[in-house]
């Protein structure tokens, strides 16, 4: 077997996943149909966050997602619409896969990460 990089992995990810814009997850947020997760590990929260997400680091997803685990975050529901997050739209590419294999039925992450939300002068809080 032929090893993969990261960019490799990342790339096929987002082949078989939704990839949505920032205008997207802004109007499913309006619209109050999905819960929105930041992957972002705990010192890049100091650049902000979209309004409204729950932190969950890509370290600990899955134990926080998974309801039978004492761990679990009880805003991650495997039957709710979820929308991932991270600085550059990396990791949330590889947790949708994740999730999906979780039992999670719609989940989807914002392309181009916390940075593409910026850039598109979404909303803010903190940082």
């Amino acid at each position: 077997m032929t090893a993969k990089t990261v960019f490799e992995l990342v790339r096929e990810a987002k082949l078989g996943i939704e990839n949505l814009s920032p205008e997207q997850v802004e109007a499913e947020i309006k619209a109050g149909t999905a819960t929105v997760v930041d992957l972002r590990d705990t010192p890049e929260l100091a650049a902000g966050c979209i309004p409204g997400s729950v932190h969950a680091s890509r370290g600990m997803l899955e134990f926080y997602a998974d309801p039978s685990c004492p761990l679990h975050k009880k805003e991650l529901d495997p039957a709710r619409r979820t929308i991932v997050y991270c600085a550059g739209g990396g990791r949330s590419a590889l947790a949708v896969h994740t999730l999906q294999a979780m039992g999670y039925r719609s989940v989807a992450h914002l392309e181009g990460g916390f940075h593409a939300w910026e850039a598109a002068g979404k909303p803010t809080r903190g940082g």
